[in-house]
């Protein structure tokens, strides 16, 4: 009775290390950016807005920087950009401006690889006024890829 007690904890044993094994990746597989960035955006995550973007209305242009939650800073009147939903390829948000005191939201569709989106945006607030009358606008954002910047460094000036 104790060998076949000891032969089925063993049988139990090299399964569980069997199923640990088979989850691990192999050496050698590498894992790109983009389709981490890919899997992150199919399950909804914000992790796959992280990184530079190029903000473009019909009057001006910034660069913008996002963490893995979708959320950062712009220099233009001291704004912040933060993400309050991301779903198939839908960005939803609000921006923050402290210099001109004026805060609104944002909705964009991204294109299919992620590299860009074309989106709208609009006030919640100017000043003490929480119901602004003032229309926002549309808007363009572009991702900055690797190869973007080392075509920008490497070309001549």
């Amino acid at each position: 009775m104790r060998k076949q007690g000891a032969l089925i904890w063993c049988l139990i044993s090299i399964a569980a290390v069997q199923a640990a094994c088979s989850s691990v990746p192999t050496l050698g597989e590498p894992v790109s950016p983009l389709s981490v960035r890919e899997s992150a955006a199919r399950q909804g995550s914000a992790q796959a807005l992280a990184g530079e973007w190029v903000y473009r209305d019909s009057l001006v242009s910034h660069a913008l920087t996002l963490n893995e939650k979708g959320n950062g800073k712009y220099a233009w009147k001291e704004g912040s950009f933060v993400t309050t939903g991301f779903s198939d390829g839908l960005w939803r948000g609000t921006w923050h401006q402290r210099e001109n005191d004026r805060e609104g939201g944002f909705e964009l569709r991204l294109s299919e690889d992620y590299s860009e989106g074309q989106g709208r945006w609009w006030y919640t607030r100017i000043g003490a006024d929480t119901s602004p009358k003032q229309d926002g606008g549309s808007f363009h954002l572009n991702r900055v890829t690797s190869e973007a910047k080392a075509i920008r460094l490497n070309s001549p000036r």
